[in-house]
């Protein structure tokens, strides 16, 4: 399953609205100008509105799902399709704008 690459500026957001930011940026390849980034690295959401109980806000998260032929220093890259889980609650995360150039599997 393809997708876009994801960059380090795409607009990510946890299921609840809060935004995600990939801490660390891959400089090795890039698309629009801009680092993509590795399925290793990890995300930090800020804002995620959820209030506990039930479940505590968004705090981080990890892709776990992501390119299978495309790979940038023997890593995957994270794609817009790829899935990701997060910190401490389990849920996904969005991509909602990202670049639309580049696709990889």
């Amino acid at each position: 399953m393809g997708g876009f690459l994801l960059q380090a500026g795409a607009t990510t957001m946890c299921s609840h609205g809060g935004q995600a930011v990939a801490t660390t940026p891959n400089p090795r390849v890039t698309v629009t100008g801009q680092p993509t980034t590795l399925l290793s690295g990890t995300w930090v959401v800020a804002g995620c509105p959820l209030v506990p109980p039930p479940l505590p806000p968004c705090v981080s998260a990890q892709w776990v799902v992501g390119t299978v032929r495309v790979t940038s220093s023997g890593q995957p890259l994270v794609i817009s399709t790829g899935q990701a889980v997060s910190v401490p609650n389990g849920t996904p995360l969005l991509p909602v704008v990202m670049q639309t150039r580049v696709t990889a599997t």
